[in-house]
């Protein structure tokens, strides 16, 4: 007989100590998301794992990214494969699960060993964000397969190894993963350590803007020159202008020039933008426009724009909330005390959301520090978070929640 989907039930279903393994693990593979060759060990680890679900596994290759060097030169970065399983992809309700095996740590970083902090915490690289996240993902479904009429719906799983740098090789595939889906779930950590979730998110945006000036002499001939730096703080000041109450803008770094005698004829200015409203993000591009043609005629020098919103904002629309309240409603029937709150930070559940799919983004463990070597994971929360997404997506599979 299939379990039902009593809470003690499901709790019992779920191997605790099997999940910690593995976490372990993983987090003792090397996942910067530079780290092509780490990543393509750890596709194969999580491969051979997911693979215990029913349905097919897939290493889906990267789309194609370029950058601008520091020498003003457009080149390819490379980027690791990505992992999707599709399961009952003809069944008329589907879901979508997605997660990233990359990390901020790249390899030769000090931080790549776990140690236990407590009795209940670990403290290891990507345990929370999100390898920790991961395993949730597996072992939520493992436990769901096991609940009466769980075949009667189908679902993606997609894991990307680039969501730290912004997802530019994976937003494609996310996109079309999630579209016509019934509903989302990313698993990113808690916003919180006592499992708050991430509500609203802003959205994000990054630039290299490029200034093709002409060098001269600083004391003979200035004039002749078409000084690239002095374009590039021109932008600085007229983009912080737009800066409003929907949307802040940072200047991060200017890159050119050489000797102090020497007009610049090169420099490379990268920003970053936070439009927490789809109409912030799109009165900026529009204003970049017009600023960048201005100063390109008052300063005499070629512009190139590289870059843009990666993450468009998320909004919570009803349907959306509905999702949010589903699962606070699965939290308490398990004993977790389950809240929300907005939030500056993305990820790709923005993406997700986008599409019109409802999405609740952190769903993973419980912790905090993450993108530091201070990380934390509370290790209940992995067999905790488990039987929440294996009730939820009960709860979803029956009935009209959304």
């Amino acid at each position: 007989m299939k379990p039902d989907t009593a809470p003690q039930a499901l709790l019992e279903a779920i191997d605790a100590e099997r999940m910690l393994r593995e976490v372990q693990e993983w987090a003792a593979i090397n996942t910067g998301t530079a780290n092509i060759e780490g990543l393509a060990r750890m596709a194969s680890v999580l491969a051979d794992a997911f693979s215990a679900l029913p349905g097919e596994v897939e290493l889906v290759d990267p789309a194609t990214v370029t950058a601008i060097s520091s020498e003003g030169r457009e080149y390819e970065k490379p980027h690791g494969q990505h992992l999707v399983l599709r399961v009952r992809p003809d069944a008329e309700r589907r879901f979508v699960l997605t997660g990233h095996m990359d990390t901020v740590f790249p390899v030769d970083h000090p931080f790549q060993e776990t140690v236990w902090l407590d009795d209940e915490t670990i403290n290891g690289p990507g345990t929370a964000d999100m390898k920790g996240g991961l395993n949730v993902i597996l072992h939520a479904l493992e436990t769901f397969e096991t609940i009466e009429g769980s075949d009667r719906v189908g679902y993606d799983v997609m894991i990307n190894s680039d969501e730290e740098t912004g997802s530019l090789a994976s937003r494609s595939l996310i996109e079309e993963l999630a579209r016509g889906k019934y509903a989302a779930l990313t698993y990113e950590p808690s916003a919180l350590p006592d499992g708050t979730l991430a509500h609203a998110r802003g959205g994000t945006g990054n630039y290299s803007i490029t200034f093709t000036g002409k060098s001269a002499h600083a004391g003979r001939n200035p004039h002749d020159g078409r000084n690239a730096i002095v374009a590039a703080s021109d932008l600085v000041l007229r983009i912080k202008a737009l800066e409003a109450d929907d949307i802040t803008v940072n200047p991060a770094k200017i890159e050119g020039g050489s000797a102090n005698n020497v007009v610049p004829d090169l420099a490379i200015l990268r920003f970053n933008i936070r439009p927490k409203s789809t109409d912030a993000m799109d009165r900026f591009d529009g204003e970049l426009d017009t600023i960048l043609a201005a100063i390109k005629a008052e300063h005499e020098v070629d512009i190139h724009r590289h870059g843009g919103v990666t993450r468009p904002p998320k909004p919570v629309d009803a349907k959306a909330q509905r999702l949010f309240d589903l699962v606070k409603a699965c939290g308490a029937e398990l004993g977790q005390q389950i809240g929300w709150k907005s939030t500056g930070g993305v990820c790709d559940g923005n993406n997700i959301a986008a599409t019109g799919v409802p999405v609740v983004d952190t769903m993973g463990v419980r912790g905090g520090a993450i993108h530091s070597p201070d990380e934390f994971m509370i290790v209940p929360s992995l067999r905790e978070r488990a039987a929440l997404s294996a009730l939820v997506l009960a709860k979803l599979s029956t009935g009209d929640h959304l």
